[in-house]
């Protein structure tokens, strides 16, 4: 029996799955610089600083006393004790070692959460703008992603604003504290609020915490650690933005029984761990380079404020976000004269002043309008894209 051309084809699962459209940003701007311009880039997520050196020495000293074999899929032990400590000293999570799994990095974490909790066609809660491959991450489970926009729930109820989202499919809530892209945090009021809703449906929560060390404007507080909540949250978090350790690949993630070990297996049948010398880096950066992140902060806050002043001053609506590192302004105004959606207004400003940024609509249809300017960036970058965007504008 021949088969067709049509017989042979990806999965279905993969159907609603694509790739970043931030990829195909910083491809253009590859050529750009390729072609000799200068480009100010605000379009990125990567930590302004470099690896502490620590961390690196770390690495290096385990790859000469050859830690270079298998470790347990889940972990090396000193680092999931390490992690234990961390989560209960910050997070106020009291955690076993055998409830946390490192993993490649928090979408790794999302990745092996989804796939532990999610069912063919059941629903996620997702607060929106949202980190753009959350719905994809979703998507590849079969399942449905339901949008909450962040600000009408804050200005018109969370508890009423989540409900009338609620179906008989609705299996988890979605959250992310910092969010990017907008760097809202939600209070700890809201977050009893939340849990109270999430408890009373019965739900699950997916918490993703990758900036939970750029908290700028009040506290960042793990949803895990209200009252009765751990037993029903997943928690992820990275090593990538705290420590600038982005290329590294290493985060990890907390849950309960039964979630924990179909995290494991998903972790165990994707990657089958992570790098035995990259874990001893990462206990390097638990231990060591605790002043890391908190001089770091300041250096956020000082680069926020330069950008959020800098916009406004040249007739944007930005409010200085609480948390994570990306100005989200509206641009209704500019787009009465520049384009029509936020990705006219980004390409007009990559090609006529050569400033790179990411349009609203990339993280859903909540952030048009929009566009996302980290302030992850040299303050001479900051300094010299507001004056080219001062000349354009």
């Amino acid at each position: 029996m021949s088969s067709t051309a049509t017989d042979i084809r990806l999965a279905d699962r993969l159907s609603g799955v694509g790739f970043s459209e931030i990829v195909l940003i910083r491809n253009k701007i590859l050529a750009m610089k390729r072609s000799g311009h200068e480009v100010f880039q605000f379009e990125g997520g990567e930590p302004f600083a470099p690896t502490p050196q620590a961390i690196k020495d770390a690495c290096t000293q385990a790859l000469l006393e050859n830690k270079t074999r298998y470790a347990p899929s889940s972990g090396i032990p000193e680092l999931l004790q390490a992690l234990a400590e961390k989560l209960y000293k910050k997070n106020n999570l009291v955690v076993d070692p055998s409830q946390i799994i490192v993993v490649a990095g928090g979408m790794h974490g999302l990745f092996a959460a989804f796939q532990a909790v999610l069912n063919q066609d059941e629903e996620v809660l997702l607060f929106s703008p949202y980190w753009t491959p959350t719905k994809d991450l979703i998507s590849m489970t079969g399942g449905k992603t339901v949008l909450i926009n962040s600000l009408r729930a804050r200005s018109e109820g969370i508890t009423a604003t989540l409900k009338a989202q609620l179906t008989k499919r609705t299996k988890l809530l979605c959250l992310a504290s910092p969010q990017n892209p907008t760097g809202l945090v939600w209070t700890r009021e809201e977050m009893v609020e939340i849990a109270n809703f999430v408890k009373e449906q019965n739900l699950l929560v997916i918490s993703d915490e990758a900036y939970e060390d750029l908290v700028y404007d009040g506290q960042h507080v793990s949803i895990a650690s209200l009252p009765d909540m751990y037993r029903r949250t997943l928690s992820t978090f990275t090593f990538s933005k705290s420590y600038s350790m982005t290329g590294w690949r290493l985060g990890y993630a907390v849950a309960p029984e039964p979630f924990i070990t179909g995290m494991k297996q998903s972790v165990l049948y994707s990657t089958n761990g992570v790098s035995t010398p990259t874990q001893w880096a990462g206990l390097a950066a638990i231990k060591i380079c605790e002043g890391f992140i908190s001089d770091n902060l300041g250096e956020y806050r000082r680069r926020r404020d330069m950008l959020v002043e800098g916009l406004c001053e040249l007739g944007f609506e930005c409010e200085p976000p609480a948390g994570a590192f990306y100005a989200f302004p509206k641009i209704s105004k500019e787009l009465e004269k520049y384009g029509k959606t936020s990705r006219d207004f980004a390409n007009f400003l990559l090609e006529k002043a050569t400033i790179a940024t990411v349009p609203g609509n990339v993280f859903g249809p909540d952030g048009e309008g929009h566009l996302r300017f980290s302030y992850s960036v040299p303050i001479e970058t900051i300094e010299a894209g507001l004056e080219a965007l001062k000349k354009v504008l």
